[in-house]
Parts: C-alpha cells; sequence; structure tokens
C-alpha cells in the first residue's frame, strides 16, 4: 500500500507539472529575470525533474578534468532527476539547432521514478549564447519528448523515433547520422526484452545497441534496444513494442498512461 501511494504521488506531480506547461511558457524563466536575480548560470527548468545550467567561462581546472577542447569555452548542462532517452532526443534536438557539441553524456542511476536513469548532458560551445541556446532548446524538447514513456504503479515503457538522427544520438547511442532511429525500452527489465522482440518482430529493423540491467546502463531494471532502418519500419516496430508493453503492465497493475501527449502516431 506504501509503494502504491507513493507512485500515485509521483503521478499527481506528474499531472500538475503538465498542467503548468500547458498554462505558459514558465518551464525556461526569462533570462535577464535571472540575471537580476543573481542566477546568470541558470536557463530553467522542464520536466522530469530537469535543470538547464550555464558557465559562460568554465575553469580551466575543470576543462582539463573533464578532457574538454579548449576550443569550448563555455558549456551548457542539462542534469535530470528522471529520464535519460527523453534527454538525449531533446539534446540532438539542440545540437541540429544550434553550434554546439554534446560532450557528456551520463545515465546516473536514479531511483527518484522507479526503476530508470536520470541523467546529465554538457554541450562545448565556443560562444556562451550558442551554449545558452543548446540548454533552451533541450529544455523545450522535453514538453514533447516524454509523451511516450508509458508509466504505472508497477513499471514504464519508453519509446523514441526520429527519422533523422543527428551527432548526439549517433556519438552516444549509435544511431547513424541522418536515419530514422529508434529507441524501445520496458521496466521491469522482463518487460523490455519482450518488447524488443515483438518490435524487431514486426518490422524489418536493425539492432544497433541494447542495454540490460547488467549492460550498458547504471544497474537499472530495464531492457533496451535502439533500432534504425527505413523511417516507416522503425516507426512500425516502435509502436508494436508499445502496444505489447502496455498489455504486460495492465496484468500487473492499471493502465498505463503517458507522461505527456504521445507523439510518435
Amino acid at each position: 500500500m506504501q509503494e502504491e501511494q507513493l507512485i500515485q504521488k509521483v503521478m499527481d506531480e506528474v499531472q500538475k507539472k503538465m498542467a503548468a506547461e500547458a498554462v505558459g511558457a514558465a518551464a525556461v524563466p526569462n533570462i535577464q529575470e535571472c540575471a537580476a536575480a543573481g542566477m546568470t548560470e541558470f536557463v530553467g527548468t522542464a520536466f522530469g525533474d530537469s535543470i538547464g545550467l550555464v558557465i559562460a567561462n568554465v575553469d580551466d581546472a575543470i576543462r582539463e578534468r573533464l578532457e574538454i577542447d579548449p576550443k569550448y569555452r563555455s558549456i551548457g548542462i542539462i542534469s535530470s532527476r528522471a529520464g535519460a532517452g527523453p534527454q538525449i532526443m531533446a539534446c540532438d534536438e539542440a545540437v541540429k539547432a544550434s553550434n554546439t557539441e554534446l560532450l557528456i553524456f551520463e545515465l546516473p542511476r536514479d531511483a527518484h521514478l522507479m526503476g530508470a536513469h536520470g541523467s546529465l548532458a554538457v554541450f562545448g560551445a565556443e560562444e556562451v549564447s550558442d551554449a545558452r541556446r543548446a540548454v533552451e532548446i533541450t529544455l523545450g524538447a522535453m514538453s514533447w519528448t516524454f509523451g511516450d514513456i508509458w508509466a504505472n504503479e508497477v513499471g514504464f515503457c519508453e519509446l523514441q523515433y526520429t527519422a533523422r538522427a543527428s551527432y548526439a544520438l549517433n556519438k552516444f547511442f549509435k544511431a547513424p547520422l541522418g536515419k530514422a532511429w529508434g529507441l524501445v525500452v520496458g521496466c521491469p527489465a522482463g518487460i523490455g526484452l519482450m518488447m524488443s522482440d515483438v518490435a524487431v518482430k514486426a518490422a524489418n529493423v536493425e539492432i544497433v545497441m541494447h542495454a540490460s540491467p547488467a549492460f550498458n546502463t547504471s544497474h537499472t531494471n530495464e531492457f533496451m534496444i535502439m533500432i534504425t532502418g527505413d523511417s516507416g519500419a522503425v516507426k512500425q516496430a516502435v509502436m508494436a513494442g508499445r502496444e505489447c508493453a502496455q498489455k504486460l503492465l495492465s496484468t500487473m497493475g492499471s493502465a498505463p498512461q503517458s507522461m505527456q501527449t504521445s507523439y510518435i502516431r
């Protein structure tokens, strides 16, 4: 009973955040207001308990420790308590639209949202305006990249899809540049494995990467595959995996609900 109450509390908070984002653009605060408050490094917040920051002139000791190319004077930071797939998708959109490179993308083990990851993303930029732009785009994109995470009181599934993968997805998730790419994730991990099998049987796609509790994750209770192929085939595979997960999760609890508005149709 306590576990169900905790999950319900999390879902209630999710719904509150969704409502707040629907009302206005408060997800990304005005930069001038932040500066007036003595918070020039703060860019904004977004879904998934995510915060966006910039460092205009990163210290040489930090740069050297993180092995950041000296040409990158500024860095943009996205740090989240919940979610990794939505963040990397959003970062990929940011890389497409800004003069930045995604230097770091790490997946901390974070029990804040059941069995999943949090995330840490760092952009490198020669100008602080570019770093800030990348962070703003990432925060904004998370309003839709959370749309195909479906959760109930016992687990979740996550699906991501893009018709044209860019450098962030290529660097960290082996997506072929400019090609369609999809992500199929299930928690608990057994559901993810079943989803993956259903997905690759549903369409002619290629698995480019996988992850499980002891492989390519931070020992999270997830199984996932990253796939590529024809755009229509990738979308078909992802949607087949989603349908499978929704049925399986419903046998363990209530019908899974989307955290935002589903965008894969």
